[in-house]
């Protein structure tokens, strides 16, 4: 048993069926479980499935997404409504692309280095992940723009943030441990560098 009562890793790896996690949780549950006990909602949701939150959360983070990069926020509200809504739905679209890439890769990564979780709960709850873990800079960027101090600071938290939450889940949902599951979550913590931190840092 490990320190969960869910079945000894030995066991599962042996071939027999583990014993279910426990009950798929609510999806208020299963966003508060990510940020206040994120161990158990990872182990809890690895045989689920997480769709209907993922592609929510993710389109309507991407859809404020945008007003937290200076240059394209000033875009964004110059614009006219006819012309800013297309731009604002476009980027929210990308957002759940890129996530769902992003995803799949972490997925593929962890499989390579000997994970055992399914595909659709790792692309799923990795795309929260990223919503989540940089909401709280993304809302001071909306009022105080991408190139504030304090935006800044928050950008470099938050992404810590997601590296420790990506390496728990991939832990838990690919029964691996945490230098190999950091490791299949590297390149998706360097493209969410690259891609929207380093935009406002």
């Amino acid at each position: 048993m490990d320190e969960h009562g869910y079945g000894d890793g030995a066991t599962y790896h042996a071939g027999a069926a583990p014993a279910p996690a426990g009950p798929r949780l609510h999806w208020k549950q299963l966003l508060s479980g990510i940020v206040l006990r994120p161990n158990g909602t990872f182990w809890q949701m690895r045989d689920y499935a997480v769709w209907g939150p993922a592609l929510v959360v993710t389109f309507l983070y991407g859809l404020l997404a945008i007003f937290g990069f200076d240059g394209a926020r000033e875009e964004a509200i110059n614009a006219t409504l006819s012309t800013a809504i297309p731009y604002v739905l476009t980027t929210a679209v990308a957002f759940v692309l890129g996530g769902l890439i992003l995803g799949a890769v972490t997925h593929t990564l962890a499989r390579q280095l000997g994970g055992d979780g399914a595909w659709q709960p790792t692309v799923g709850l990795s795309m929260l992940i990223m919503s989540i873990t940089d909401a709280p800079r993304l809302v001071f960027a909306l009022f105080l723009g991408g190139q504030n101090s304090l935006v800044q600071i928050l950008g470099w938290i938050t992404w810590v943030a997601a590296g420790a939450l990506f390496t728990v889940m991939v832990s838990r949902s690919h029964d691996l441990p945490w230098p190999k599951a950091l490791g299949a979550s590297s390149i998706q913590l360097i493209a969410l560098l690259s891609l929207i931190k380093l935009g406002t840092i």
